[in-house]
């Protein structure tokens, strides 16, 4: 009686906002948790263990640390946002609502980029791990195997969205308590001369202020992922509060998980030297895994990680594109059509089959540009998080005239120094593509002004 008083709350919140609960509301808490860790990815350092090794001097834990710290700010303001507007579109809609819809648009338009790439970017390294295994299959095909795969979970609705992403995270969790277990086991035993010790966690002749600087742009975008859970507000059972305590409980669980799994893996390359850049630090994780487990436990990690948090992230990825979307569609600043729910599914399933065409069509152009691609992807999410502690800032402390001055003041102004010094650090090709990008969403924002504005911006409602 309790979850469906709270679902009937949440659905009135919406409708205050002139929208219709047009969304399956049936997410539970639990579900929203395991949505942002299967985003976030809870074995995501396994891929990027050596080059974060060199980074930080093998203060590869430290780094995680930071990273959580810095995130922090980005996830309160997530939490403050979604409560005073309690509606899917994420960015889209905090940024419109609270600087302006222009804003608004554009900030959605930039989270687009990272939304649109990522899964098209996961499915990528999911299909040259297996290449690498069975040349025989075309990398193309595996991508859209991938697609269509992911793509018919999300169509059949949300709930069975929720079940696999549990239990490819389960999958996950096992992959990293069977890692463990053997680490433990090997540590016991001295193995490559590993031994307890505190440097991977602060080593005082290593650390610097540059250096922790340094490292801060790899830790803040290895949390990227967390704030997907705000697309779905319109779905969770608990309206905004679950989502705000969802947001922040995902990144301090894949913060534990990051720090323990890295602070193990460091103990077996104590006083290493930095890894040759190219295969040596790509493949730094899975020359521990066989340290520790033999050959069975690096193929494990090299495949099996590979694919279960590859298909978990990406099934994640194309359920966020499709909510900002059908948010942004349902305003029309996209499309109305892109809008249209299924009546029986109660699924955005316009914009999820049009999420799928464009991974679908990334995937095939850039199947062979994996580090190209990988380049494109940030710029979007920090873009809108620069948005979002803007928005906090103009809705809270310029309209509210809050008094509440470390949570809509101090917090968000310093989420967004952090998120600016990683922006200006991240890679210049990024930078030029990201602004492209922008580009064009200016002058769509331009049609749609001169077509009369909102709403009915870009095709008139259908009737």
């Amino acid at each position: 009686m309790a979850a469906s008083e709270s679902a009937a709350a949440a659905s009135a919140e919406v409708a205050s906002f002139g929208y219709r609960q047009e969304l399956k509301r049936t997410l539970s808490p639990i579900d929203l948790l395991v949505y942002g860790l299967v985003f976030i990815t809870p074995i995501a350092p396994w891929s990027s263990f050596g080059f974060v090794f060199n980074a930080s001097h093998g203060m590869v834990p430290l780094v995680y640390i930071v990273g959580f710290v810095a995130m922090v700010f980005t996830a309160r303001s997530y939490m403050v946002m979604s409560a005073a507007f309690p509606v899917a579109g994420s960015v889209y809609a905090y940024a419109g609502k609270g600087i302006g819809e222009s804003a608004g648009f554009l900030a959605g338009w930039a989270l687009l980029l990272d939304y649109l790439l990522l899964p098209s970017l996961i499915y990528v390294i999911c299909a040259v791990a297996i290449h690498a295994v069975m040349p025989w299959l075309p990398k193309p095909l595996l991508v859209a195997a991938f697609v269509a795969l992911n793509t018919g979970v999300n169509i059949i609705g949300i709930e069975s969205t929720a079940k696999v992403s549990i239990a490819l995270l389960v999958l996950q969790l096992i992959l990293l308590a069977v890692f463990t277990v053997f680490c433990l086991i090997a540590l016991e035993h001295g193995v490559g001369g590993a031994h307890l010790a505190l440097s991977p966690l602060y080593n005082a002749h290593q650390v610097s202020p540059s250096l922790i600087f340094g490292a801060l742009s790899l830790a803040v975008l290895s949390f990227l992922g967390f704030d997907a859970i705000s697309t779905l507000t319109e779905e969770a059972k608990g309206g905004a509060h679950a989502v705000g305590r969802a947001t922040m409980l995902s990144l301090l669980v894949a913060a534990a998980l990051f720090v323990g799994q890295t602070y193990l893996a460091s103990l077996f390359v104590l006083n290493h030297p930095p890894f040759a850049d190219g295969d040596d630090a790509a493949n730094a994780f899975l020359t521990i895994a066989k340290m520790v487990g033999g050959e069975p436990m690096k193929w494990t990690v090299s495949i099996l990680g590979v694919l279960v948090s590859g298909l978990a992230g990406a099934l994640a990825a194309q359920a966020a594109t499709a909510r900002l979307i059908f948010s942004m569609a349902r305003d029309g600043m996209l499309p109305r059509a892109l809008a249209k729910v299924g009546a029986k599914r109660q699924t955005p399933h316009r914009a999820i089959l049009l999420t799928a065409a464009a991974t679908l069509l990334v995937g095939f152009f850039m199947v062979d540009h994996l580090e190209l691609l990988t380049s494109m992807v940030n710029f979007g999410a920090l873009t809108g998080f620069l948005a979002l502690h803007v928005a906090v800032l103009v809705w809270f402390i310029g309209r509210q005239k809050s008094r509440h001055w470390f949570s809509h003041l101090i917090s968000p102004i310093i989420g967004f120094a952090i998120v600016g010094y990683v922006m200006v650090n991240i890679q210049t090709l990024a930078k030029i593509v990201g602004l492209l990008w922008l580009g064009v969403g200016v002058i769509i924002l331009l049609v749609i002004k001169t077509r009369g504005g909102r709403p009915g911006l870009l095709i008139e409602e259908e009737t």
